[in-house]
């Protein structure tokens, strides 16, 4: 039987470190940096859907929060960080009868 040294001891536990690092940790970490990054383009009347679930309409962007127009005469202010998505002008909803 060969002795291993320390060294080869330790490289499929580096192994699978990296292997994690690349399949959980680092897409984590670009999808969170998306979504920073759209909170930081938020603009007047882009459609937004908040964390819990409220569809409505940018009316006045500030420094830390978002007034959400919701209905006509309704208006709530969120955190930049409780909006996750932003509706693209390009997708038209089809109502359905």
């Amino acid at each position: 039987m060969i002795p291993q040294s320390g060294l080869t001891q330790f490289i499929p536990l580096g192994l699978i470190c990296l292997i994690f690092y690349f399949l959980s940790i680092r897409p984590q970490q670009q999808q969170q940096k998306k979504i920073k990054q759209m909170q930081d383009n938020l603009k007047k009347n882009d459609e937004v859907i908040t964390s819990s679930g409220i569809h409505g309409t940018v009316a006045i962007v500030k420094d830390k929060t978002v007034v959400v127009r919701v209905d006509e005469g309704c208006r709530i202010e969120f955190d930049r960080e409780s909006i996750t998505f932003v509706k693209s002008p390009d997708v038209t909803a089809e109502v359905v009868k």
